[in-house]
């Protein structure tokens, strides 16, 4: 005689041939997402963090090209750039000091401090024109590389 062997009670669970259950990861596949986490993250990360940077030299050179108009303003109600003396101050109030200017007037709302909290510099003649007008960059110093080199009206 033939046995049946029973069934256990509850639903029927099917399986289909050439089709496995499906399985968690395995330490190896987590692994390589992890290295592969990894590789992006040191090529992404440090174009990211450098950004904020290159947004500050972009803003300086936007600043040192509004102020290069205002003194081109002066230069033409005038006849000459304020001196180094009177500064870019001369754009804000009437120079005091001499040569006083004959048809002054206001020529910026305010004087903008560079993205590093630090006031533009101003030079008149200037080393690489009629004037300069520059930053000194993220360390305050004259000179520098990348971040911390001088941005100034002579650069394109």
């Amino acid at each position: 005689m033939l046995q049946r062997f029973a069934r256990p009670a509850g639903p029927a669970i099917r399986t289909h041939p050439g089709r496995r259950r499906a399985r968690g990861f395995t330490l190896i596949e987590v692994m390589v997402v992890i290295v592969i986490l990894g590789v992006l993250a040191a090529l992404v990360v440090p174009r990211i963090m450098s950004r904020p940077d290159e947004a500050r030299v972009v803003a300086a050179r936007q600043d040192i090209a509004s102020l290069m108009q205002a003194l081109k303003l002066y230069k033409l109600d005038n006849r000459r750039y304020p001196s180094t003396e009177q500064g870019l101050g001369a754009l804000v109030a009437r120079p005091t000091a001499a040569p006083a200017p004959e048809n002054w007037k206001a020529y910026v709302e305010r004087l903008p401090a560079d993205p590093w909290g630090q006031p533009y510099q101003y030079l008149a003649p200037g080393v690489h024109g009629e004037v300069d007008v520059f930053s000194y960059g993220a360390d305050g110093r004259p000179g520098g590389e990348g971040f911390d080199a001088d941005v100034g009206s002579w650069q394109p």
